[in-house]
């Protein structure tokens, strides 16, 4: 049991772990932000849109209520509130990704540029033929 534990706390304090529990809290907080942006400023325009208190105009009753049944809607204005929630969060995603893989591929450009450089500043290595006659030079200069 001892060695599982250990093993877990090593599986907790690795930086990926702690990365994607950070981008949870921070995925959670956003949600939180994107839901209010929906409730609270675009279904209020929706409902000015379609000259409604609140969404109520954009649902559809199927059956209205009786006396000893719930009335049947489909909740449309609840749906293009999740939709739109869902495609803020997907283009912030998407914004956030395109900025990472931009950011990526000039880090890369760069590394590249730095190696070349550093390629560039080498003295060219002499080649096998080179070392070879060095080589037989020296053996002839001890025999002589």
């Amino acid at each position: 049991m001892k060695a599982f534990i250990e093993e877990f706390k090593k599986f907790i304090s690795r930086g990926n772990v702690m990365d994607m529990a950070i981008g949870v809290i921070i995925g959670g907080a956003f949600g939180a932000i994107t839901s209010s942006l929906v409730a609270d400023v675009v279904t209020p325009l929706l409902a000015f849109l379609f000259n409604s208190p609140n969404t109520d105009a954009l649902n559809i009753t199927l059956r209205a209520a009786t006396e000893t049944e719930d009335a049947i809607v489909l909740g449309l204005g609840n749906f293009v509130g999740a939709v739109l929630n869902f495609l803020i969060i997907a283009l912030v995603l998407f914004s956030v990704m395109k900025a990472m893989n931009k950011a990526a591929e000039m880090a890369k450009k760069l590394q590249k540029k730095q190696e070349e450089e550093a390629k560039a500043e080498e003295p060219p290595k002499p080649t096998t033929e080179e070392l070879l006659t060095a080589i037989l030079d020296e053996m002839k200069k001890k025999d002589a």
